[in-house]
């Protein structure tokens, strides 16, 4: 695995046998985003990270366009430049802060019903089994509907060059045709991994645009990145 929700994360089917590479930053200080329930987006409000204020006003997507962020991230223990380190919140988390900070945009937070644990090698002993088994992890209160969004950023680790499978149970359970999918990961070593690809196929009709990876020890430094990257995009203006 690597660090990201398993800090970057990746997995190696392999782990098993020899410790996959997992890489992460400890994240003490960050701010945690707050899991919300949605049914649409909104052009003009961010259901995201912040629950006393809702309202960004320095940050917006181009007119009219609603967007929607969707993350898995896993904190726990994690491999950081060859050691260890125990993550208080996942380097997608904090990726997913950055975003939603910079732009307006409904914020979800992908959750197993069978919550992965916090142990490095169980949890990688886990996504090979998951992988090996094409599983759909159960999900905690998916939104009811991402009918009124025009762009989604799906945001996740890198686990074994792919995103975890429950970023595919999430994806699979919706109607993508005619919107713009960012894939988003932290990773250590695959960068976007299959991503593309793996939504291409589980969100059929939809436009894969230009992905954003970062690499977990980096990611309390990626706000440059970040920033650079939204405006390619056309989610953030100005």
């Amino acid at each position: 695995m690597t660090a990201g929700g398993l800090g970057a994360e990746r997995v190696e089917p392999a782990a098993l046998g020899r410790r996959a590479l997992l890489r992460g930053v400890l994240l003490g200080g960050a701010t945690a985003l707050t899991a919300v329930q949605i049914t649409g987006c909104s052009p003009s409000q961010s259901s995201g990270p912040a629950p006393e204020s809702t309202e960004r006003p320095d940050a917006a997507a181009s007119p009219g366009q609603r967007v929607l962020l969707a993350y898995f991230s896993r904190p726990g223990e994690n491999h950081s430049y060859g050691g260890r380190t125990n993550l208080k919140i996942g380097n997608t988390e904090v990726l997913a802060e950055m975003i939603s900070e910079r732009i307006q945009c409904d914020v979800h937070r992908i959750e197993a019903v069978d919550p992965y644990s916090d142990d490095y090698n169980e949890t990688v002993a886990r996504n090979v089994r998951e992988q090996k088994a094409d599983a759909r992890p159960a999900v905690v209160d998916p939104p009811s509907s991402i009918e009124r969004c025009d762009t989604v950023l799906l945001a996740g680790p890198i686990w074994n060059v792919r995103s975890p499978m429950i970023m595919s149970t999430f994806t699979e359970t919706y109607d993508f045709r005619g919107k713009t999918v960012h894939p988003v990961t932290t990773y250590a070593m695959s960068g976007l991994g299959t991503t593309e690809r793996d939504y291409v196929r589980s969100c059929p009709g939809a436009t894969i645009g230009e992905g954003l990876a970062v690499r977990g020890e980096e990611v309390r430094e990626a706000d440059a990145q970040v920033e650079s990257w939204l405006r390619r995009v056309g989610v953030l203006r100005g």
